[in-house]
């Protein structure tokens, strides 16, 4: 009689044990999934409305519009308690500058994650560059939150002077940064440059390099990760991230940079100095004909795709 209880007594706890193991396990993934799904398409929204300003040009010729973006840039990643400057330099005798945030960690390592500000010409920007601005500072936000998880330093970096007439030139705020932290490259992971990234299609718009368009797809609705060969292995990761996630398609270029398109944004300036770096990308004007007319506006972004490309980053950088 006694062992018969015994046993049954031993039954139900071992039961209850097995249930709570899988209850513990299942709470367990629930929190990891919704740290890599932070980001929030009304936080987007707001952030917009202070990036972008109606007749507002924030060009190279408006100064004082950009000088307005970049302080509301460096406010509010300094409300995510992250220490920011700017980084002032001169330009035909005109100030210009970068901003810089630093997420510390206490660990040897740093990745930076980055996108300019400027627009071209005459136009709001939306998708270049609003969109991978706006995802710059989201991915600050999640990644403040998740400080203790996080296993490098992280910098956020906001560049000007991305565009025409200063683009390929020693004038562009990625190009000035990049020179700045030549004694801190054995420290560098990689570089993360975030380059329109708000514009996607499920029809056949998307376009390609002469010669690529046979290996991907034909459709508008992925993400792309650029890399040059010695930066390939964080586009893996990227897309690696992005399959975990389960949401939005990931595409890798791995090429080098004579290949017309690869290197149009401020990744250029760290691959010439030999630091790891890739553009995440809807891949601008192969796709969104929208590209630098007055047609690129906000109406037209997919904030919700956008989450998926901002988690893609906050995974990438927590987990791989």
């Amino acid at each position: 009689m006694f062992i018969q209880l015994y046993r049954q007594f031993f039954s139900h706890v071992l039961f209850i044990f097995v249930v709570l193991v899988i209850a513990l396990n299942s709470v367990s993934a629930m929190a990891d999934n919704s740290i890599h799904r932070q980001a929030d398409t009304y936080r987007l929204k707001a952030y917009l409305q202070n990036v972008i300003q109606p007749y507002a040009y924030r060009n190279y010729q408006n100064i004082d519009e950009l000088n307005r973006v970049s302080a509301y840039l460096k406010k509010q990643l300094e409300q995510f308690g992250l220490p920011c400057e700017y980084q002032n330099y001169l330009v035909e005798q005109k100030n210009y500058r970068n901003v810089i945030c630093h997420l510390n960690t206490g660990n040897s390592k740093k990745v930076i994650v980055g996108a300019h500000y400027d627009v071209y010409g005459n136009f709001v920007g939306a998708d270049d560059n609003a969109s991978g601005v706006i995802g710059v500072i989201e991915t600050a936000r999640i990644l403040a939150s998740n400080k203790s998880r996080l296993k490098t330093n992280v910098d956020f970096v906001f560049y000007t002077l991305e565009e025409p007439p200063y683009f390929r030139t020693e004038n562009m705020g990625s190009f000035v940064h990049a020179k700045s932290i030549l004694s801190q490259k054995d420290q560098i992971q990689a570089v993360f440059i975030l380059e329109m990234i708000g514009f996607f299609s499920h029809q056949s718009i998307q376009e390609y390099p002469k010669g690529l368009g046979l290996f991907y797809p034909s459709h508008g609705n992925f993400i792309g990760a650029v890399s040059n060969f010695g930066s390939r292995g964080y586009a893996t990761k990227y897309c690696e991230s992005m399959q975990s996630l389960k949401r939005l398609d990931c595409q890798k270029l791995i090429s080098p940079s004579f290949i017309s398109g690869v290197d149009f944004s401020d990744h250029m300036n760290y691959w010439n100095q030999d630091i790891p770096a890739i553009m995440i990308t809807d891949t601008a004007f192969f796709r969104n004909k929208n590209y630098h007319t007055e047609h690129d506006t906000v109406e037209k972004l997919n904030l919700d795709k956008m989450t998926d490309v901002i988690n893609g980053v906050v995974y990438t950088i927590l987990e791989k």
